[in-house]
């Protein structure tokens, strides 16, 4: 069976089994569970099951030589799916996000699904046609010619909604978009030949890029830029030791120097050596990269702005390839890069600054998760906060993996966190620096800003304190001399991780992390 026509069976199979569980809660008025569609209400669950009964319609009608479906009518399905979208995410602003019910982040996934489906149906990968190729209109317009359209909608029911859903959900999603590659790859080259050859040393990447070429195509190194614009100096180095068995990280946090503060940050060295995200697949190859993210189609949540505490920080979902191109390497777009690169962290902020910060990328794109593994250190027993027992959380059933991916020039501000973590270097360079708990009262912790809680973070900005960062008027201001004297003189630990390097933070320890040239790190939380 093609791929094609697994794609078909399994939204024909989606459209219906949305259509019996709709009907089946209309039946039990069960309108009080807010874990599942019955949650959101008769109206919205009525409202989806004439949309996915329409939809299976459509595809039973394949079937048939007879079948044409009016693309009024079509057009009218797509929009009232959009209007349940649209409503569905109205809902993920009433509510902080953990405690949003279960069923509006469904009606959103489901929506999304069967968006897809419908999408699909015109598309022309469907019939093993090139898009928009030749005299071939799509009957939706040319949005429907764009690959990006049908990855879009299920990206951003990951990305919003988390792609919620026991029938439906996460796996109906990746499974799906596995198998739109296929596809993709199946209608633009005969026999998939494309994804049988092996990668070359220098890789051509304009195309995946999006790059507009002209006569001749640009050629770039198969690798991320290790240039640092500018690289702070350590002064209190924060103790480095080889790879540690798990008995030995577990005597380490045990056995502390000081009983009243506890375990102290450290630098394993090694323990990530044999992971395929730095031997086989390696995460510092753009290809590599793309190969994993749809060819650079897949969506991705950044931050732009040097600081999520600048006043000019903001967040968009851009495609991946766009972020590469446009703020993880000017290179990779052919750019010239004409920056004074003097040894001033300022320099950095000629340019704009994204950021891939503590996205569950792996959730997301399951391929990239099978390139890492969670440290041993994970499974040992750590002590509690030593200073705040209110802070400690409750156990988790396994450790939360973020990613941290973006150019030289990202910040992190000083802030603390409610679990154990081993932060993890997998691609370029990092600074870090640490403070106790125990000097808590002296970071000048953040109040409620904004409806948004922010006693994590430190109104201290350590670039400004240490001169590597100017900031202007609107951003903030500067700090009050007084109050940058007094921070100078707060002990402190610090270092820069290396590729391969596993940094111990213990919970509680305040923390200001800084990209030094194109960086990618993973995170574990653990407690």
């Amino acid at each position: 069976m093609s791929s094609a026509s697994q794609l078909l069976m399994s939204c024909t199979e989606a459209a219906e089994a949305i259509r019996i569980e709709c009907n089946s809660l209309l039946l039990t008025e069960r309108y009080s569970d807010e874990y599942s569609l019955a949650g959101c209400g008769p109206a919205l669950v009525d409202l989806l099951l004439r949309q996915a009964a329409q939809i299976y319609v459509y595809y039973q009608g394949l079937h048939t030589t007879t079948a044409e479906v009016p693309l009024e009518e079509q057009t009218l399905v797509l929009k009232r799916l959009d209007d349940i979208l649209s409503i569905s995410y109205a809902k993920f602003y009433a509510f902080v996000f953990r405690d949003l019910p279960t069923c509006w982040r469904q009606l959103y996934t489901d929506a999304s699904i069967l968006k897809f489906c419908l999408s699909f149906l015109q598309h022309p990968y469907l019939y093993g046609q090139v898009p928009c190729a030749g005299a071939y209109q799509a009957p939706l317009g040319e949005a429907g010619c764009e690959l990006g359209e049908l990855v879009k909608i299920l990206d951003l029911a990951l990305i919003l909604a988390g792609a919620a859903g026991e029938q439906r959900g996460r796996k109906w999603v990746n499974d799906t978009l596995e198998l739109l590659y296929l596809v993709w790859r199946e209608a633009a080259v005969p026999n998939g030949s494309l994804a049988l050859k092996p990668p070359k040393k220098r890789t051509k990447l304009a195309q995946a890029l999006n790059i507009a070429s002209s006569s001749e195509e640009i050629d770039i190194e198969d690798v991320f830029s290790v240039a640092e614009p500018f690289t702070p100096p350590v002064k209190h180095p924060i103790r480095r030791v080889d790879d540690l068995s798990l008995e030995a990280f577990q005597a380490y946090m045990d056995n502390p120097l000081d009983l009243k503060l506890g375990p102290e940050p450290l630098i394993i060295r090694g323990s990530i050596r044999d992971w395929p995200a730095v031997t086989t697949n390696p995460w510092s190859k753009p290809s590599y990269l793309l190969s994993r993210t749809f060819d650079g189609h897949r969506l991705v949540p950044i931050e732009i702005g040097r600081s999520y505490v600048d006043e000019d920080w903001g967040q968009k979902i851009i495609t991946f390839s766009e972020f590469l191109r446009e703020y993880i390497d000017r290179s990779l777009a052919g750019a010239q890069d004409n920056s004074d690169d003097t040894p001033t962290a300022s320099s950095s902020l000629k340019r704009p600054i994204a950021y891939l910060a503590q996205h569950p990328l792996f959730t997301q794109l399951p391929s990239l998760r099978n390139d890492i593994l969670i440290p041993d250190y994970c499974y040992t027993t750590p002590p509690p906060h030593p200073t705040d027992p209110s802070i400690d959380q409750p156990e988790l059933d396994d450790p939360l993996l973020n990613a941290w991916f973006g150019p030289p020039g990202t910040i992190t501000p000083l802030h603390n966190d409610p679990y154990h973590n081993i932060l993890t270097q997998v691609v370029g360079r990092k600074y870090v620096r640490l403070y106790s708990p125990l000097d808590t009262e002296r970071m000048r912790a953040r109040g409620r800003e904004n409806g948004v809680e922010m006693g994590n973070t430190s109104l201290m900005d350590v670039g400004v304190v240490e001169g590597w960062d100017i900031l202007s008027d609107d951003d903030g201001g500067q700090h009050a001399e007084e109050d940058l004297d007094a921070f100078r003189n707060v002990p402190f630990l610090d270092c820069i991780l290396e590729p391969g390097d596993a940094l111990y933070i213990p919970i509680g320890w305040w923390h200001y992390v800084r990209g030094l040239s194109v960086s990618f790190s993973v995170s574990f939380w653990w407690n």
